[in-house]
């Protein structure tokens, strides 16, 4: 009997990333009401979120507003931004990093691997790392496994990976 697993991680395509970051630079550039302000977009060190500046919280709002319909136009979960941090006030700028959550840690792994274990006794869960393996012997149960993680809501995107 063949035995069939999958990979949930929290990850995110960094080619759509970048591909998001140009289209909200474009669209930024031909808006009005952007016009003659300090707003901007820039990448933080290494490409792991952005630096967002405006010329108050509601710019900074709205430049995040556009991040957001880009990743929803992609198919990427906003949980990805992790708006948590303080904005930055100086020089009648304000500035806010927005950096990607990636990567699960053991009690994320260990939320999604008890709450899986209560709903589908057949799928076995093992965590490996920053990602758990999910395996069942049948294709349908962990085709269910994956709707039902997809209806979930936690506060970090996940993703499946190494279909086998």
């Amino acid at each position: 009997m063949a035995n069939f697993s999958f990979d949930v991680v929290s990850e995110y395509d960094k080619a759509e990333m970048n591909n998001v970051f140009d289209q909200v630079k474009r669209e930024m550039d031909s808006r009005y009401d952007f016009k003659g302000t300090p707003a901007a977009i820039e990448w933080l060190d290494d490409k792991k979120g952005f630096k967002v500046t405006g010329s108050g919280p509601w710019q900074i709002d709205a430049i995040l507003d556009i991040v957001r319909k880009k990743l929803a136009i992609r198919g990427i979960s906003q949980k990805v931004l992790d708006t948590s941090r303080d904005t930055l006030e100086s020089n009648l700028k304000v500035t806010q990093e927005v950096v990607f959550k990636q990567g699960l840690d053991q009690d994320k792994a260990k939320q999604i691997t008890r709450l899986l274990r209560d709903m589908y006794p057949k799928a076995k869960t093992q965590i490996q790392g920053d990602a758990v393996r999910i395996m069942s012997a049948s294709k349908d149960d962990l085709q269910a496994v994956m709707q039902f993680l997809k209806g979930q809501d936690f506060d970090f995107p996940l993703s499946f990976t190494n279909y086998r």
